[in-house]
């Protein structure tokens, strides 16, 4: 008997699933037409793509000898360089994805349904953040230092979603737009203008230390608001319009996106507080573009393609990329896991070569000066980890599939 609580759509930022079950009441978002299932595979590939992308990023940080910032040119390789950059897709393909997620179960949901999921699931990844996903990093239960990250943002997005869908479509797509290409016009306001409320600025819009906390905010949450508002909206392309339209207009938009960026980059008009630089590295430095908090021309350059991407993949999954949608089907179950398998194979590594368990046993800015490997080595590992993980989220997937009860949509 098909489970009634059945995931049609899993999102990530990290990842969770909304749990659709049919009804009859008026929705958010009303569907024209049906979506074929091989259509929405395609967001799944999307989804497990940057997923294994974003593993990539995370052996990286455990893995290599390489100490500084791989996006500081003065010390950087063009391989160590591009090894970062690529993986600058995850966090904006997450959220938008996560948006998206929400706005296709609006089809199926009113918009108090709808809401409530989102506030609700919202604050069940920023405790996760702060509880299974800290003590992944850090092997260990101090909370000397907590970092908001990436399933915070998405956590906390969600939350301010939950507001924003009982608003009409109109002052949902102008809040998005202006949050995604007007918030650098605030980069020059200093928390220290808001008084006591400098901590509240922090959390929208300054990367580093909170104000009289332990919580370092290393994802500003003001764009990725509007990140996630636009993934919202972008549902109607599937809800509410025919494939070629949809394909048509998500080539467009990601077409605009990259050509804005290149403008934006080469004219140096607006949009990232670090210029392009035509001297030195040139190609290196057009990409080098900011990411706390994204701006607008990181956004560009990453969203644009991931438009593309799904466009491309619209018409269906080919059978070779099929692993990829495995993966994109259990993100959450994804990112908890990689991290503490990564982890564990550096510190079962790192005690082989002789260090102390206990000091492999921290958060990767903390290991040992002399840890580490050069790329090539990172490479390997990661792929080791995409090979072992593989078999496990395929059996999770199948698991949850049959799984019965509202918790799987918090899973």
């Amino acid at each position: 008997m098909p489970n009634p609580y059945s995931t049609e759509w899993s999102h990530m930022g990290t990842t969770a699933e909304y749990p659709v079950r049919p009804t009859t009441r008026p929705t958010a978002l009303s569907p024209s037409r049906p979506t074929a299932a091989a259509r929405l595979e395609g967001i799944d590939l999307v989804r497990g793509l940057v997923i294994v992308l974003m593993a990539l990023d995370h052996t990286r940080d455990f893995f290599t000898i390489s100490k500084f910032d791989p996006t500081d040119l003065s010390q950087t390789s063009t391989v160590l360089f591009l090894t970062r950059w690529i993986t600058h897709f995850c966090a904006p393909t997450f959220v938008l994805l996560a948006g998206l997620g929400g706005g296709l179960m609006a089809r199926k949901r009113t918009p108090a349904e709808v809401s409530r999921f989102l506030l609700t699931r919202g604050f069940w990844l920023i405790l996760l953040e702060f509880t299974v996903v800290h003590l992944g990093w850090h092997f260990n239960l101090r909370y000397d230092s907590l970092r908001a990250q990436v399933i915070w943002v998405i956590g906390a997005s969600m939350v301010i979603l939950a507001g924003l869908v009982r608003l009409p479509r109109i002052a949902i797509g102008v809040t998005a737009f202006l949050l995604i290409a007007g918030h650098n016009l605030l980069d020059g306001v200093a928390p220290a203008a808001f008084g006591v409320f400098a901590p509240l600025w922090q959390v929208l819009h300054v990367q580093g230390q909170l104000t009289g906390t332990r919580v370092f905010i290393l994802y500003p949450l003001l764009p990725w608001i509007g990140v996630m508002a636009a993934g919202y909206l972008l549902a109607l392309l599937w809800t509410e319009h025919s494939a070629e339209y949809r394909r048509s207009s998500l080539t467009m938009i990601g077409v605009s996106a990259i050509c804005l960026f290149v403008a934006f980059r080469l004219s140096g008009l607006y949009g990232d507080p670090s210029p392009w630089v035509p001297e030195g590295r040139p190609m290196l430095s057009l990409l080098n573009t900011t990411k706390y908090p994204p701006s607008l021309q990181y956004l560009l350059m990453t969203l644009g393609p991931a438009c593309l991407l799904l466009a491309l993949v619209d018409r269906g999954v080919r059978p070779e990329a099929r692993w990829l949608v495995t993966f994109g089907r259990v993100p959450l179950f994804f990112y908890l896991v990689h991290f503490y398998l990564i982890h564990g194979l550096a510190v079962m590594i790192g005690t082989g070569q002789g260090f102390r368990a206990a000091q492999m046993m921290e958060g990767w800015r903390y290991l040992p000066a002399t840890w580490g490997f050069s790329l090539p080595v990172v490479y390997l590992v990661w792929a080791s980890v995409i090979l072992i993980l593989y078999p496990f989220c395929l059996w999770y997937g199948r698991v949850k599939a049959k799984g019965r009860g509202w918790w799987w949509g918090y899973l």
